[in-house]
């Protein structure tokens, strides 16, 4: 199995001193302290880091759901630290997509209506989404799947639902939080290769928080993040489980 490289062409995302911090009470946490970091696009990259490292933090700066205290954030071209809440909305929907740990599907609705429901929210003819939406559940192995509702599906295809509708609108970024944290070990794995062949058949940036040894060994690189700061990267695909725990744990030291 060939790696996946990344390609060296246009940025797909870079950071540049990322501050980012949180109050507690009276108490403020930092939870970034100055991130720089740049990925080129396309390729599947992973982001590790123990708990309290700021890698969810991380993620949700990228997707536009948080805004940081200082510091410049670019994502397929947008500059999301001056943008205004109206065009954060529009970045979310059209330019990326998002995948969470908790598949966020609306339970009154079937696969097909999760899929298509950012379109119908944009005012897309339903026709042409309906059409899009069965594709890409084709495409996933869920054709069959798509008037059944998240209750009668398992973890591993409610996943692939959301994985579908991130890719609605051919977003050139993906990002995924902890997706697998809800599946067993058989669905993971099988996320983690769906996940490396949209980022290399659909020329996406594909990135994924985790701490999942897993994962990153099917990243082409991972960066490894450390008291909210990015501690190093290295190049991760095909690496064995304890490899890549030597490596993160080594990063930056």
């Amino acid at each position: 199995m060939q790696s996946p490289a990344p390609s060296t062409g246009s940025v797909g995302i870079s950071l540049s001193r990322v501050v980012k911090s949180y109050r507690q009470g009276r108490r403020a946490v930092q939870a970034l302290r100055g991130v720089d970091l740049q990925i080129d696009g396309p390729g599947f990259y992973g982001i590790m880091g123990a708990s309290g490292s700021g890698k969810s933090t991380l993620l949700h700066l990228l997707g536009g759901l948080d805004r940081p205290d200082s510091g410049s954030i670019t994502v397929a071209g947008h500059r999301l630290e001056s943008m205004d809440e109206s065009a954060l909305t529009l970045f979310r929907r059209r330019a990326i997509g998002i995948v969470f740990q908790q598949f966020n599907l609306l339970p009154t609705l079937d696969a097909l209506g999760n899929v298509i429901l950012p379109g119908v929210l944009d005012g897309r003819p339903r026709a042409d989404l309906e059409a899009r939406g069965l594709a890409l559940l084709e495409e996933l192995g869920l054709g069959a799947r798509a008037d059944h509702r998240p209750e009668a599906m398992s973890g591993g295809e409610q996943q692939r639902v959301a994985i579908a509708r991130a890719l609605l609108f051919e977003p050139g970024v993906l990002l995924a939080d902890e997706p697998t944290g809800n599946l067993d070990s058989a669905s993971a794995d099988r996320l983690w290769t769906i996940l490396r062949e949209v980022a290399s058949r659909r020329q996406m940036t594909v990135v994924v928080v985790t701490h999942e040894p897993m994962a990153a060994s099917n990243c082409v690189e991972t960066f490894v993040l450390r008291d909210g700061t990015v501690a190093g990267r290295f190049e991760s695909y095909g690496l064995t489980p304890s490899e890549l725990v030597l490596r993160a744990a080594s990063a930056g030291r």
